[in-house]
């Protein structure tokens, strides 16, 4: 992998939003347009958070079966360690294994609290989410398929390995953007170059949308703007 961005770089990127982080991906062409992004089956709990940015750790989970033995599994420090071992900030993102993704909520407010403690941002899953009131006073992102009232068995297994949820690949490691609009995976060739990029982009669409709001819009000067 290579290295990780400077706090100055994130926070350029964290001034962006998902959209603008998108759209100046493409200019790059280092992947097709309907790739590296989740789908609208995932949500932003908090849509008027800031965006959020950090990089991957990730893992597997399922919620619908019990143990073999006892009434509970049990939480896993090995799972806590192998966060650690990816670089600051961190972004949970677990793919929900069950036949129904989302029975239990893995995350809620106790969770959110030892993730935030490991140096996490925010945390990304195909399943359920719980405990909003407490995590959103936390400041800390969730993103999920929907909310839940129980985290029935959730459990963790299969750490560290690359997963797909809601159309997305991630990558240990891999940098994430996030925001109201969605999540999406930034390659780490381009990451650097992201907010000039974005910066070009949004001075062409701000013409356009000049040229639309003005008394003397006509066609031949909007296919102007947009050339």
């Amino acid at each position: 992998m290579q290295a990780p961005l400077t706090s100055s770089q994130l926070a350029e990127l964290q001034r962006l939003d998902s959209c603008s982080v998108s759209n100046a991906i493409e200019t790059f062409k280092v992947r097709m347009r309907n790739t590296g992004f989740a789908d609208s089956s995932i949500r932003c709990m908090f849509e008027d958070f800031p965006p959020m940015v950090g990089y991957a750790a990730t893992a597997r989970l399922r919620s619908g079966e019990p143990p073999m033995e006892g009434r509970s599994f049990h939480d896993r420090t090995d799972w806590w360690k192998s966060i650690l071992k990816v670089p600051a900030p961190r972004i949970v993102v677990l793919e929900d294994m069950d036949r129904r993704p989302g029975l239990g909520a893995f995350v809620g407010d106790v969770h959110a609290a030892i993730l935030k403690a490991l140096g996490c941002v925010g945390y990304v899953t195909n399943g359920a989410v719980r405990g909003l009131p407490a995590v959103r006073e936390m400041g800390f992102h969730l993103f999920a398929g929907n909310i839940a009232v129980s985290h029935a068995y959730a459990h963790i297994f299969d750490i560290g390995s690359p997963i797909e949820l809601a159309g997305m690949q991630v990558h240990p490691g891999d940098l994430l953007h996030g925001d109201r609009h969605g999540v999406l995976t930034i390659p780490h060739e381009v990451a650097a170059g992201i907010p000039e990029a974005a910066a070009k982009q949004m001075e062409k669409e701000h013409r356009v949308i000049e040229v639309c709001g003005s008394p003397d819009f006509s066609l031949e000067r909007l296919a102007e703007a947009i050339k």
